[in-house]
């Protein structure tokens, strides 16, 4: 079983749901990242209370050799795009996927199919794993009344 399988029940136990995790080395310090999404959306406390459920877990069962440090957050509004599910949560918003190729697309995701994505203005469907890398875009929502 993953880590991510571990600890994903730990999170629901919160209320929320794991969307990601990543391992980064910033400044010389290792930094594991859990990545959480709810409902109403992942504030300070909630990224809080589940870092407390997570870190007696870790100590057991260490995500990286060595000493790190724990961050818990949001994906953030640019979020990544890694798995299929990823993508199916964000049909309907505008993102930018960078392909092997180096070829990079803008557009709107349209759909998803199978291992598959439609990104309008793409000539074809795109296989994801044909992409290296891939986030939601961020486009302020025009004030109402104006």
């Amino acid at each position: 079983m993953s880590l991510e399988e571990q600890i994903a029940p730990l999170i629901a136990s919160a209320g929320a749901k794991l969307y990601d995790t990543e391992i980064a080395n910033e400044a010389g310090r290792k930094i594991f990242r859990v990545f959480i999404d709810s409902e109403g959306g992942a504030d300070v406390e909630l990224c809080a209370r589940i870092s407390r459920l997570l870190s007696p877990f870790l100590d057991v069962t260490p995500p990286i050799d060595g000493e790190y440090v724990l961050e818990v957050s949001s994906p953030g509004i640019e979020r990544h795009l890694r798995t299929i599910e990823h993508f199916q949560g964000a049909i309907g918003e505008a993102i930018k996927v960078f392909l092997r190729d180096k070829t990079r697309i803008k557009g709107v995701l349209r759909g998803v199919e199978n291992d598959t994505v439609l990104i309008e203005g793409a000539a074809a469907l795109i296989a994801v794993s044909s992409i290296v890398k891939a986030r939601v875009l961020y486009s302020p929502k025009p004030e109402r009344g104006k």
